[in-house]
């Protein structure tokens, strides 16, 4: 969608609801560990404050699990005191949910049996998880520290993937992200949705489901179009998102891949990007 949204110009455009990411978008990546600093800024907190207290929606849009995402609804502060409950998308899209509390109002699943099995065979070595919900992962074997959050419960990878899922991790600390796309390639991924992260680390999900998918769901139950959403993100998984939101906007320290589908690109993380784009539109004393 090409910039300014097609209903709108751009003196009189203005987000009616705010997509975020959170990894590297909302937190800070904290350098070769393939985690994030669970730390939220002053400026990003008060700029998304500062608009949903204008009357935006903002919605948390991430790879995350929906539990793994509540306490940065926390740390913003969100939902405000005398507004309805945050809605958050999770888990690349394939689970929506309200919160608080928490309670899934949607949800997309698949059967992962097949990819995930020719992906152990093409790579016996890689960590697979997969969410328990309101516990936190079912995995083969553990995965690094604070690389994913809850109780991580060993089981086989056949248990895991007997029942359909929302969303697989596969991940391999040894390898790259380069690697990681090879093998999506390699084992022919048809019929799932699947994305590469920073580090090896591959998320597969329903096909067609993205974090733009999740959040049309939303917009249906807002009455909203496309056309009203400024999203903001770093990562592959955001390129759709970032397609189809009225305005796109990547990070500063984003993939070029990322960079060329956004209207516009922001200052990195570590700058709070995200605020200086949210401060264009709802701006101190606006």
């Amino acid at each position: 969608m090409s910039w300014p949204p097609h209903s709108s110009t751009a003196s009189g455009w203005r987000p009616k609801l705010i997509a975020l990411d959170i990894d590297g978008t909302l937190l800070a990546w904290i350098e070769g560990l393939g985690q994030t600093l669970e730390v939220v800024t002053e400026p990003v907190r008060d700029s998304i404050r500062r608009a949903a207290a204008a009357g935006a929606h903002i919605v948390l849009a991430s790879g995350r699990s929906a539990h793994a995402m509540t306490p940065v609804a926390d740390a913003l502060g969100l939902p405000l005191e005398d507004q309805g409950r945050l809605w958050i998308v999770a888990s690349n899209g394939a689970v929506v949910t309200r919160y608080p509390p928490l309670e899934v109002v949607h949800e997309e699943v698949f059967d992962a049996r097949d990819a995930v099995s020719r992906i152990v065979a093409a790579r016996p070595e890689v960590l697979v998880a997969v969410e328990e919900r309101g516990l936190g992962y079912r995995v083969n074997r553990p995965f690094p520290e604070g690389e994913l959050t809850g109780e991580q419960i060993v089981t086989t990878v056949e248990e895991m993937v007997a029942d359909p899922v929302a969303r697989v991790v596969i991940r391999d600390p040894d390898s790259s992200p380069e690697d990681f796309m090879e093998l999506g390639r390699e084992v022919g991924l048809e019929g799932i949705s699947y994305h590469v992260g920073w580090t090896a680390w591959l998320d597969l999900a329903p096909i067609g489901i993205s974090k733009a998918a999740g959040l049309a769901y939303v917009l249906d139950e807002l009455d909203l179009k496309p056309t009203d959403v400024l999203a903001i993100g770093d990562g592959r998984n955001d390129i759709e998102m970032l397609e189809w939101a009225g305005r796109g906007v990547a990070m500063g320290q984003a993939t070029d891949d990322v960079k060329e589908v956004a209207d516009a690109i922001t200052l990195p993380v570590e700058e709070d990007g995200a605020a200086v784009e949210i401060d264009r539109w709802f701006p101190t004393g606006g």
